[in-house]
């Protein structure tokens, strides 16, 4: 289990234990400080070569062991796929992020980027987030969480899977649907002011209708949502003028 909020964030540990109530055997390995926004990145602190790792013992999991990893989350994968924590893991499961990971967005997102790395070494992959920047109904999330789980097994080839769950109360949940990624995720990233060495930055929510069908949508009306990802993605249905643009005339 790995996230991108760090090893101290309260979603991990709610993820830890419905993975446990899945039957797993759970270790834990997480950024020692948040990397947020690290995509599928390969960064890491090293001393001497070496990657910093630290043993930890998280609140209600003294039997999960657990490791605070100077390193984004999909490094952190990286090496848990070679053996870093213990036995290479059969299941990477990331969150729960705050803040929902929906849309395109996701391109830049830890706690999904972790678990394409996870299979694209082999494993299968949950990423959990739930929509709000101060969640107040983690039980939702981790209840949604335990069912994506078991589709997740149950399942005859790898998948990764991106969940986000509002973030209400169990007897509001509408239940749970296959969505497709929107155009943009749940907040969009704009540019409020260029000066002179410097730009300033703002979210705002999408002003256009959400797109039906979409995770965010479904999200915004009360559904929690799945969606399967691939990790590498090959436009092979594109036809690309490869002679027209070779130097070699015997080419064209």
């Amino acid at each position: 289990m790995t996230n991108d909020d760090g090893i101290e964030f309260e979603g991990l540990r709610h993820l830890a234990h419905a993975a446990q109530a899945s039957g797993f055997d759970v270790t834990i390995a997480a950024p020692r400080d948040e990397a947020s926004g690290s995509s599928a990145a390969l960064t890491a602190v090293q001393s001497d070569g070496r990657v910093l790792v630290e043993r930890r013992e998280l609140p209600g999991l003294t039997d999960v062991p657990a490791f605070a990893v100077a390193a984004a989350p999909g490094f952190i994968v990286l090496i848990a796929a070679r053996g870093a924590f213990g036995a290479v893991p059969d299941v990477v499961l990331s969150g729960i992020n705050r803040g929902a990971n929906t849309g395109s967005a996701i391109l830049h997102s830890g706690t999904v980027g972790a678990t394409l790395t996870a299979r694209a070494h082999g494993c299968r992959g949950l990423a959990v987030s739930i929509a709000s920047a101060h969640p107040a109904h983690w039980a939702t999330a981790a209840d949604a969480a335990t069912r994506a789980i078991a589709m997740l097994v149950a399942s005859d080839e790898p998948l990764v899977l991106n969940l986000n769950v509002p973030d209400v109360a169990p007897s509001e949940l509408h239940g749970m649907r296959r969505a497709r990624l929107a155009s943009f995720g749940a907040v969009q990233t704009v540019l409020t002011e260029v000066g002179k060495g410097y730009v300033r930055l703002g979210v705002e929510e999408p002003s256009a209708e959400l797109e039906p069908h979409t995770d965010a949508a479904l999200v915004a009306a009360g559904y929690a949502t799945l969606t399967p990802l691939d990790p590498i993605c090959e436009r092979s249905d594109l036809e690309l003028p490869i002679a027209r643009f070779m130097n070699n005339p015997e080419e064209r």
